[in-house]
């Protein structure tokens, strides 16, 4: 783990991933750390969640693909009560068919200049073809999700001449200090998740049309990863990121 070059000005984090339960999984643990520290944390799901449904469905009206997506969005809130997230907000793109587009990125700038990001925490827009990650784990709506954050924190969101109508909405460019990106093809950053490792377990739980309702053995696959993780950084189980300073 790293150290922060410089004092903290501003205690105020941007979360941004592509559906609900994507924050627990990737950084569940350290949202509840660093609310626990005081900061104010914004997540931010860029898709309605509508496609999370059984892979064996044979119905997928839209009807159903509401009620689901309003199911989901519930959990979310639930979950993000237990990691103790100041507000959740929802984009609403069509889930499965996220892509990295201009809307999006000016969405996501608009959003760091409303909250005044500190740190922003994104998916990565690479994919990794190391054994042990899942393909899994990179969906295009992650791949899309992170694409269009890095380039909204970078330059857009603190570059004026980028989205003049924002400048005209009363929103003056902000510059993020920290970029946190989850499974990003190289780590150089964990955090010590061993005081908040049960919120993630806790705010899983609350995913119950994801997840089930028995989840046992994915909390033991979950503890498993946090500790090799924490190995490889010398701290018994971790959360971790490539993160950058800007």
């Amino acid at each position: 783990m790293s150290t922060n070059p410089e004092p903290i000005d501003r205690k105020t984090a941007l979360v941004v991933v592509a559906h609900p339960d994507d924050a627990e999984f990737g950084c569940g643990a350290t949202l509840a750390a660093w609310a626990k520290e005081g900061w104010q944390i914004t997540l931010v799901i860029c898709t309605d969640g509508s496609s999370g449904g059984p892979d064996e469905a044979t119905d997928v009206r839209d009807e159903l693909r509401y009620q689901l997506s309003a199911t989901r969005k519930r959990e979310q809130t639930a979950a993000a009560k237990v990691l103790g997230i100041h507000e959740v907000i929802h984009l609403n793109y069509p889930d499965g068919t996220l892509m990295p587009t201009i809307e999006l990125r000016r969405e996501i700038v608009r959003l760091i200049r409303q909250t005044r990001a500190y740190r922003v925490v994104c998916q990565s827009p690479d994919r990794v073809w190391e054994p042990q990650y899942m393909i899994g784990r990179f969906h295009p709506d992650h791949l899309a999700a992170g694409e269009a954050t890095l380039a909204a924190v970078y330059p857009a969101a603190q570059n004026p001449w980028d989205f003049p109508e924002l400048m005209a909405e009363g929103l003056t460019p902000s510059r993020v200090k920290e970029i946190y990106i989850v499974n990003a093809p190289h780590h150089n950053y964990a955090v010590d998740i061993s005081a908040t490792f049960e919120q993630k377990l806790a705010a899983l739980a609350c995913h119950v049309s994801q997840l089930g309702t028995d989840q046992t053995q994915l909390a033991e696959r979950v503890r498993t990863w946090a500790v090799e993780r924490g190995q490889a950084f010398g701290v018994p189980m971790a959360e971790i990121f490539h993160r950058v300073e800007n």
